[in-house]
């Protein structure tokens, strides 16, 4: 069993997001985990940057291709990633952690278009989109309000534009259909609306809710992780 993790939008260096958990999993359980570098965000080659949502997906499958079984975790855009991805048979479970379940012919951009208080992204001339407006302290402020000031600006450092067909390309696949799921709903999430992550979660086999902010895995890493072990409890 290994865990692989799947980042969210306009960011990068995807093992430093996650590698609070990492660690914390390996003294737990011992299970050894990693991140999947995005294209879309630039973490591979610059020939893949531009494939968007499709780059990103097939990122995916090509680390699933790796390994027998799998826990795959996906942040906010990871879980369009995860959906676009297809069926895998090395999928074991799905944990969401304030994400997306997007249907056939959801786009990225199509699913936060009702939020009543949406990131603010703006289009830059190289067909890439970035946060508008944002500087360390107000990122801090809605990203990650429960991380101290040099976490803050340790992932204020790693915001990064991203293709726009990662917002704009409708998923094709339904990756988390038929697949043991649980969901992570953040209830103090100022980046992803409470009402939207529990749609969301409705879609998952099951769901819980945790008082974090957008990033758990880094501010309460014990708290995701006593959901893989949950998993691994029941299987």
């Amino acid at each position: 069993m290994e865990l692989i993790f799947v980042h969210g939008a306009l960011v990068r260096d995807a093992e430093w997001w996650w590698q609070p958990a990492a660690d914390l999993l390996a003294d737990r359980t011992g299970i050894r985990s990693r991140a999947v570098n995005l294209p879309s965000c630039g973490e591979t080659t610059p020939e893949e940057a531009a494939g968007g949502l499709v780059a990103d997906a097939a990122a995916l499958r090509r680390v699933l291709d790796e390994v027998d079984s799998a826990i795959v975790v996906g942040h906010s855009y990871g879980g369009t990633v995860i959906a676009e991805a297809g069926r895998h048979p090395a999928v074991a479970h799905l944990l969401y952690v304030s994400s997306y379940l997007p249907d056939v012919g959801e786009s990225q951009a199509v699913i936060m278009g009702g939020e009543s208080d949406p990131v603010s992204i703006a289009a830059n001339e190289d067909g890439t989109l970035s946060l508008a407006g944002y500087d360390a302290s107000t990122f801090g402020a809605r990203f990650l309000q429960d991380a101290d000031a040099a976490t803050q600006q340790q992932a204020w450092e790693r915001v990064t534009a991203q293709a726009a067909g990662a917002f704009v390309t409708p998923t094709t696949a339904a990756g988390w259909q038929g697949v043991d799921s649980t969901y992570i709903v953040c209830g103090q999430d100022r980046s992803t609306s409470v009402e939207l992550q529990r749609f969301h979660a409705g879609r998952a086999t099951r769901s819980v809710e945790v008082p974090t902010g957008h990033h758990p895995f880094i501010t309460r890493p014990d708290l995701v992780l006593d959901q893989v072990q949950a998993f691994i409890g029941r299987s």
